[in-house]
């Protein structure tokens, strides 16, 4: 495989964070699925003796680069980031970790892709690093994992379509989960715990994770779905509870209609929950579902852990996206056949930093969510690349 966009850098893309778990999975990605191209890219890391195990480890080739940066080390990140087009990021949480290095790329006109669903953390940067990054190029794009890409690209996917054969959109998404077989990671975790420990003692933060509009470019919309108690769906026959991915993914999604010019409408209303199914044994599940806090609590995954190979390669998800309005009603999936924590999203922030660096966008510099930042260009490619299936009307 060759790829035509041409560069005086060193490297096209640099994975940093390659020896933490999903970073070795996005480091083994790329060697199996671009071994034999010219793509031009580098692992990274704090540890130069822990990188040159991952190497061992994952038999990737013996040439290739290595680079050594702590992530509070500015001149050795300084160096990292004028070497590549674009930086992955795998070091979470991004509020303890992730300051310098985004910063840096917004400075120096670096694309810059992570994992982040830390939102009190995504306004703080989008407030500081918007003009500078506008200035410079850089292309900033957060959260190009399982949060919240299969979310805020299924909605824009719906919106596009609807749009193409009406000429308009519609004023209410529903996204319901109808499965998820697998895990959520220890950096999700550890990333809400972060979080919540932050808004403790910083008003201003609360502020931001109650504020459906918090990333919206100070844009605010109608009252939406509050999504936080289960009840029973009679549209769909099946009781539904709260998600708790949501606080991230709704607040991508509409900051994602801000920077789209309002593409779904100043009147939009989102809202994520999980199906249950019908009967005493749905709400039974629905009401288990809500009350679960294992994700803040001290079973949660740690960093650095995960399932095992089988294990990601027989998870999956199955999302549906339900538009309605002006008595119309459409569907749209999407699905991934791989553990949507690990497996999916190693692929998909893998792609993510692919089409930055070779697609033709017409996006120019600033701080994005995946949707406005690389929409149906990356679309095609999780679809080429990564295991994922977008489709109307099922």
């Amino acid at each position: 495989m060759a790829y035509a966009l041409t560069s005086d850098k060193p490297f096209d893309i640099i994975i940093y964070g390659a020896t933490g778990f999903t970073g070795q999975l996005v480091a083994e990605y790329f060697h199996s699925y671009y071994a034999n191209s010219s793509v031009k890219w580098a692992i990274a890391g704090r540890s130069a003796e822990k990188l040159a195990q991952i190497k061992q480890t994952l038999a990737l080739p013996d040439d290739l680069p290595m680079l050594v940066a702590d992530s509070h080390d500015e001149d050795a990140l300084r160096e990292l980031v004028t070497q590549t087009r674009v930086v992955i990021t795998t070091v979470g949480p991004y509020q303890l970790y992730g300051d310098t290095l985004v910063s840096l790329c917004a400075e120096l006109g670096t694309d810059y892709v992570d994992l982040c669903g830390e939102p009190s953390w995504m306004r703080q940067k989008i407030d500081a690093l918007s003009d500078m990054a506008h200035d410079s190029g850089a292309r900033i794009v957060f959260s190009c994992g399982f949060d919240s890409i299969p979310f805020d690209l299924g909605v824009f996917y719906l919106q596009e379509h609807i749009q193409h054969y009406t000429a308009k959109t519609l004023p209410k998404v529903q996204c319901r989960v109808r499965a998820m077989n697998g895990k959520f990671s220890g950096g999700t975790a550890a990333s809400l715990q972060a979080t919540m420990k932050a808004a403790a003692s910083d008003p201003t933060i609360l502020g931001y994770l109650k504020d459906p509009f918090s990333l919206a470019n100070g844009f605010t919309g109608p009252e939406q779905p509050a999504g936080d108690q289960p009840y029973f769906d009679d549209d769909l026959q099946s009781w539904v509870a709260p998600f708790i991915m949501a606080t991230i993914n709704t607040k991508n999604i509409h900051r994602s209609n801000a920077l789209l010019d309002h593409l779904y409408g100043e009147d939009f209303v989102y809202d994520e929950m999980i199906l249950t199914g019908p009967g005493e044994q749905g709400e039974k599940m629905a009401n288990f579902v809500a009350s679960d806090n294992s994700l803040a609590g001290k079973d949660a995954p740690k960093p650095g852990e995960g399932p095992n190979k089988e294990e990601r390669d027989n998870g999956s998800y199955d999302l549906m996206f339900i538009a309605q309005g002006n008595n119309e009603r459409y569907v749209a999936s999407v699905s991934g056949t791989e553990d949507p924590g690990y497996g999916s999203t190693s692929k998909m922030l893998a792609q993510s930093a692919m089409c930055l660096a070779f697609d033709d966008l017409a996006t120019l510099g600033g701080v994005y969510t995946p949707a406005p930042a690389m929409g149906e260009a990356l679309i095609e490619r999780l679809q080429k690349h990564a295991g994922l299936t977008f489709s109307i009307g099922s």
